[in-house]
């Protein structure tokens, strides 16, 4: 974490000589927003219903297996979903285009991490590209799916969307409440007001500002006992002695997750969220060291894994209560657009 990450979620005054870069940041989304209302800029009208799983701050809030869990709610309500994504980190090449269709034979390198990770736990259809209304008709056109979770995309106004949620973290909340980049907002609280539902991951308490929007916070993050990268079926003993490592956006709550599963963290090494790993990262650690790492960080490092490193897998546990409204959501939804 840099000093500006720093600074948005401490009493830093710091990040405030980056004032004019954040005032330059609102005008320009501003007039981006305002000329979609007008008409000016087109919203391309999405040929399947379209839900977007977002956020109005950077940074982790929990939305893969948030996505991961509102697939098989959808299953169950006898959708055939798929999800597209911008697939932050994939590398252009000629020979696969975007929109692309992230397979199992894809390499990680041309489909980005959490890609990768959505499409081996759910094996539904999942699609990247920065141009996220066309990744859609890439859907419709070449899948069997009959709707559409977009993961992010809450300010990709182009995109049509039929239901918008917005995941929030307990602890991190607005930050310091500034926009970018002297807080980690992309747009303000109140546009909370505007969404379909909001969930706080974690289900800690909310100020009665917060209480203001009808924010919900009946979602929690559950992980399970780490299992080996290279033979899963082998579980690690939650008093095992750890080194973690992690590229995600939020690794205090790895952290936190992984002591409050019994874990002994010895040591911790962060990268940038998105990290894209390669053999020379493990280097300063020990052969016989056990490494503990996320789902996301995993599906980067299969191909120089030892047989020490183990993966903590996380799921969404959603209130009946959420899930309800979940569910009134998704009935009023169209088939078909």
């Amino acid at each position: 974490m840099n000093w500006i990450e720093r600074g948005w979620y401490s009493a830093s005054k710091l990040n405030f000589i980056l004032l004019p870069l954040t005032v330059l940041f609102w005008l320009l989304s501003s007039v981006r927003k305002w000329l979609f209302k007008l008409g000016l800029k087109q919203t391309i009208q999405s040929p399947l219903p379209v839900i977007v799983v977002g956020n109005i701050s950077v940074g982790g809030t929990g939305k893969t297996p948030f996505v991961i869990y509102l697939v098989e709610l959808l299953r169950q309500q006898g959708f055939e979903p798929a999800i597209v994504s911008r697939g932050y980190g994939a590398d252009k090449n000629d020979d696969v285009p975007f929109p692309r269709l992230v397979t199992p034979e894809l390499p990680v390198n041309l489909s980005g991490d959490e890609p990768k990770l959505l499409s081996l736990r759910t094996q539904c259809p999942v699609v990247i590209g920065s141009d996220r209304a066309q990744a859609v008709q890439f859907v419709k056109d070449n899948t069997r799916a009959n709707i559409v979770i977009s993961d992010d995309g809450l300010q990709h106004y182009k995109m049509a969307r039929d239901i918008e949620i917005v995941l929030l973290d307990a602890k991190r909340m607005f930050g310091n409440g500034w926009l970018l980049p002297v807080g980690p907002l992309r747009e303000l609280p109140s546009r909370l007001q505007t969404v379909d539902l909001t969930l706080i991951n974690s289900g800690s308490e909310t100020t009665e500002e917060h209480d203001q929007t009808k924010t919900e916070k009946d979602y929690q993050l559950s992980a399970e006992i780490a299992y080996n990268l290279l033979t899963p079926s082998l579980t690690l003993s939650t008093n095992t002695k750890v080194k973690l490592v992690s590229g995600i956006g939020n690794p205090q709550r790895f952290l936190s997750t992984a002591l409050t599963m019994g874990y002994q963290v010895d040591n911790t090494l962060w990268f940038a969220d998105h990290h894209l790993f390669k053999a020379q990262d493990f280097e300063r650690f020990n052969p016989d060291d056990i490494i503990l790492m996320t789902e996301k960080d995993a599906v980067k490092c299969r191909a120089f894994a030892q047989d020490n490193w183990y993966v903590l897998p996380i799921s969404a546990v959603i209130s009946k209560q959420v899930e309800l409204k979940l569910l009134e959501l998704i009935n009023d939804l169209p088939k078909a657009h």
